[in-house]
């Protein structure tokens, strides 16, 4: 479903109901007493609809939710199409995996209906809403039935009203990386929810880097299969990705495919001995085939060559991606390839992936970022000057050093514990 309908959806459905059901707790809790238990918590549902990238980022999050209460009593709600990387951190049993298939209302309306009867069913008595101020997702939190209720409230800020839904009403920070601000969600289940707000504890010194993903050695020979087939002889190493992000779903997020198509050429030129593949989802396979010609006639591409778990293995073989701020920035974190991330109207110090090899590129303009959790991340910017201000020298200059094994990026520690070690380059101005 386009994100501008899931966003008016919310607006005008989410918040009359969110209204509506604040009213209710508020007339039914002298009666019914709703207040949270103080025994431990027994069962765990994680809602995370959207944004596998973000997945990536609640890792540790998520396993610490294990660590509480084992991995066979936590749940996760999410999106069909969001689901697969939750399955590949291989740390919520498939059982226990509320789906809901979003393209269609009916199939969704549907879904809704039937995973939230399903939560109730499972006496779920803890949820943990892990979108930033989605009304959709304390709604059902809150159907569920569960006693506990964690997640992001407004207190005195003008941001997004969601109703008071929640027992633990955590305030949102947003100067603390994406990584930090799950796992305190997850704390936040055993926090005094008297306290305002919360949660009132450091920020805990965790390695928030994601796992490393290994791949099995018959999916490395498919792989191989499939970039020989496609450039017609035998590929070896180095391997250069470029993922341009050609659709229109995340526009402000994109730098100019031309500035791709300069990129790639400068590349085969200084390096004639790199294979260069261009990737993106498989609607965006005529758009990358596209920019692979464009580049020359030696670029292959492999946008809807590969599933998405193949897709994890390519970044394996490979020794560079460039990419645009979104999910491959994160999935690549998960290996060891050199990822360079595009940056513009998001922060790295708040979304920025958390793998050691990554290297952010950004123009660090005065109005980035615009993009954020007051706004549903739905800027009102029509002229993204953030990525335009990102030149390809500075870019190429980053894939250079990868390839020809100098090191002269330097360290930055960014505010998101041990794991948000990065190299980042602050990018010239293109003229």
């Amino acid at each position: 479903m386009n994100p501008y309908t899931v966003r008016r959806i919310d607006v005008w459905v989410g918040k009359p109901m969110c209204f509506a059901l604040t009213a209710l707790r508020w007339l039914l809790s002298p009666l019914a007493k709703l207040r949270p238990p103080a025994g431990p918590v027994k069962k765990i549902l994680l809602v995370k609809m959207i944004e596998q990238g973000a997945t990536v980022l609640a890792y540790r999050a998520i396993a610490r939710a294990v660590e509480m209460v084992g991995r066979e009593n936590v749940y996760f709600w999410v999106f069909q199409e969001n689901r697969f990387i939750l399955d590949l951190l291989e740390l919520v049993p498939p059982e226990n995996v509320l789906v809901i298939r979003a393209k269609k209302p009916f199939t969704l309306f549907l879904d809704l209906l039937t995973t939230t009867w399903r939560a109730r069913r499972l006496w779920i008595d803890a949820t943990v809403d892990m979108e930033f101020f989605s009304r959709a997702s304390a709604i059902l939190a809150f159907l569920t039935g569960a006693r506990r209720r964690v997640g992001l409230h407004r207190f005195t800020t003008e941001g997004p009203y969601r109703g008071n839904l929640l027992t633990h009403r955590v305030q949102h920070n947003p100067y603390l990386h994406t990584a930090a601000a799950y796992y305190l969600l997850i704390e936040a289940l055993n926090a005094d929810p008297s306290q305002t707000p919360l949660m009132k504890v450091p920020v805990p010194d965790v390695d928030f880097a994601p796992p490393r993903f290994v791949p099995r050695p018959a999916e490395v020979q498919k792989v191989q299969a499939t970039f020989d087939r496609l450039a017609g002889r035998p590929v070896e190493r180095p391997i250069v990705l470029i993922n341009p992000n050609a659709s229109d779903l995340l526009p402000l997020r994109r730098w100019a495919t031309e500035r791709f198509i300069e990129l790639g050429k400068r590349i085969l030129a200084e390096h004639p001995g790199v294979t260069l593949a261009v990737t993106g989802a498989p609607d965006e396979a005529a758009a990358a085939r596209n920019v692979a010609a464009q580049i020359g006639p030696e670029v292959i591409t492999l946008a809807g060559e590969t599933t998405l778990r193949e897709l994890f293995v390519v970044y394996t073989m490979a020794d560079v991606l460039i990419t645009n701020d979104s999910g491959p920035g994160h999935f690549s974190s998960m290996t060891d390839i050199t990822s360079v991330v595009l940056f513009g109207p998001e922060t790295p110090a708040v979304f920025g992936p958390l793998g050691p090899n990554t290297n952010v590129v950004r123009t660090n303009l005065a109005c980035s970022p615009c993009v954020n959790a007051f706004n549903h991340r739905f800027s009102p910017c029509t002229d993204n000057v953030c990525m335009q201000g990102i030149g390809v020298e500075q870019v190429y200059g980053i894939v250079d050093d990868r390839l020809s094994r100098r090191g002269r990026l330097q360290l930055t520690v960014l505010p998101a514990g041990r794991g948000a070690i990065r190299r980042e380059a602050e990018a010239v101005p293109q003229e």
